[in-house]
């Protein structure tokens, strides 16, 4: 969704989405029931969260550092994303952009730790947004309102929907 944006080469470089900090779990892909079913069948791990379910890491971190990173269960070092476009949750899909409830109304946020997003202007991402896949995200969000986070100040927001 984002590949005019974003290369797949750049983002294949830094993989910096794919691996998780204890801290920032709340960024964590959620699945659908059905998803996490047919990949718990494969051997994968998750945990319920308000209803959806995201993967279990806990049992991946070594320390007790809350900075620790651990990859994704479904990046493999040379081919990336091993899921399939079905199974790949919408979160992957948009990142780094976010949908957020900002005082009661749904915005699309950019998160700011992406390198690769924060090299190009905010005004080029914000006319993006708004002519390409802001109308897209804010559907998914409203047919799918677990993928909705609460919104955090350092999140500079690129869409409100007006709706």
């Amino acid at each position: 969704m984002l590949s005019q944006i974003l290369s797949k080469e750049s983002c294949a470089n830094c993989r910096f989405c794919c691996s998780f900090r204890r801290c920032s779990l709340w960024e964590t892909p959620l699945f659908d029931n059905e998803t996490a079913e047919k990949l718990s069948k494969k051997g994968y791990s998750f945990v319920s969260d308000k209803g959806f379910f995201r993967m279990y890491l806990d049992d991946k971190y070594k320390t007790n550092d809350e900075n620790e990173e651990v990859p994704c269960y479904f990046l493999d070092s040379k081919k990336g994303c091993i899921l399939d476009e079905d199974t790949k949750p919408f979160d992957c899909k948009i990142w780094p952009l976010r949908v957020m409830k900002k005082e009661d109304k749904l915005v699309i946020a950019l998160t700011p730790t992406c390198k690769e997003i924060n090299k190009i202007p905010l005004e080029k991402m914000k006319a993006f947004v708004n002519d390409e896949v802001g109308k897209i995200i804010f559907d998914y969000a409203k047919n799918h309102p677990y993928i909705v986070k609460e919104y955090r100040e350092d999140f500079p927001v690129l869409m409100y929907d007006e709706n």
